[in-house]
């Protein structure tokens, strides 16, 4: 058992992209989910409108890849309206059902054969993001080069967007604390609480959801728009539905209407998972056998992770449904 090569690797998947575009998309999550109260199970849709504006300008448009970033939010803005207007005024699950609904017909479009000269079908858009690297090179961050102490040692390309995307969690994380100790940021605890009696009070509820939504799903995009530069392709199955279980799951463990807990719960849920993946890989490598039967092969890493950790959300629904550092006087899950 390589026990320093597993804690290495863990310490890395605190602080690595995914936990970056993770805590970026669940900030986005908690604006609307956390503190308004609306179940938006779409949050990869959003994602996938911020990785598309950003390939698609340098790709197609023979234009600077930075001009993707407003019209990845253009495309935000205008999913959140399509989503928002037929399904607001009616009961949350309306919302939910519609919009893991939009979020799965973004992901089969842009993958379609049809429109295969706009998003570049199943193989997606690739080598769009040389502009943005170019910015870290100037700067003297060579890409190639090893950067960082162990374990926490990255790549020029990797530091780069490192130092991007938590910058882009620190203000976004900065941005909706300051909005939640606001008078609208009241408001929308309200209505997440009880709405009626804000709509009593004279406030347009409607449009305070609406709000919501397309700042959440703004905030969304960015991460999308991080996680493809990494990446240096936007390819549409990386923003299947899963995707925004994941992040919910991330935002729960973390703690739900907490700024603090959209951050730390993907940094701990990369954590654990890279920590329980490379450990039973570390098992398959020498598998423990009852007779003719393996108990743990290499090929079983995966699902087996996927099911420890659904296992340890489950524990934490039962003894700490708040999350780690979350308040139980926040949840309202049954007015959800």
């Amino acid at each position: 058992m390589d026990w320093p090569l597993i804690i290495e690797n863990s310490l890395k998947g605190l602080v690595g992209i995914n936990a970056v575009y993770f805590a970026i998309a669940a900030i986005g999550m908690n604006v609307q989910y956390g503190y308004t109260g609306l179940l938006n199970f779409g949050q990869a849709g959003f994602m996938a409108c911020g990785a598309y504006g950003l390939g698609m300008t340098a790709h197609y448009f023979d234009i600077s890849m930075w001009w993707g970033i407003p019209l990845g939010i253009v495309f935000s803005v205008v999913l959140g309206l399509l989503m928002g207007i037929p399904t607001l005024r009616l009961r949350a699950d309306y919302l939910a059902i519609v919009t893991i609904a939009a979020a799965e017909i973004i992901r089969l479009v842009v993958r379609s054969v049809r429109f295969k000269t706009y998003f570049g079908g199943s193989d997606g858009i690739n080598n769009f993001s040389e502009s943005f690297r170019k910015v870290g090179t100037d700067l003297g961050i060579q890409q190639s080069s090893e950067y960082g102490f162990r374990p926490f040692q990255f790549t020029g390309r990797e530091l780069w967007t490192l130092i991007i995307g938590w910058l882009l969690v620190a203000l976004f994380g900065f941005l909706v604390y300051k909005l939640m100790k606001s008078p609208w940021g009241r408001v929308l605890k309200a209505i997440r609480e009880d709405e009626d009696a804000v709509r009593s009070l004279g406030k347009s509820v409607y449009s305070y959801k609406m709000q919501s939504l397309i700042l959440g799903g703004v905030i969304g995009t960015f991460s999308g728009m991080v996680f493809a530069l990494d990446r240096g392709s936007v390819q549409p199955d990386n923003y299947s539905r899963d995707v925004t279980f994941y992040v919910l799951t991330a935002l729960v463990l973390g703690g739900v209407a907490k700024v603090t807990g959209s951050i730390v719960g993907p940094m701990l849920f990369w954590g654990l998972f890279t920590f329980v993946d490379n450990f039973m890989r570390q098992i398959a490598e020498d598998p423990i056998k009852v007779g003719n039967l393996t108990l743990l092969q290499s090929t079983q890493v995966g699902q087996l992770n996927y099911m420890l950790i659904g296992l340890a959300l489950i524990l934490l629904m039962v003894f700490r449904p708040q999350g780690l550092v979350g308040n139980r006087k926040e949840m309202a899950f049954d007015g959800r």
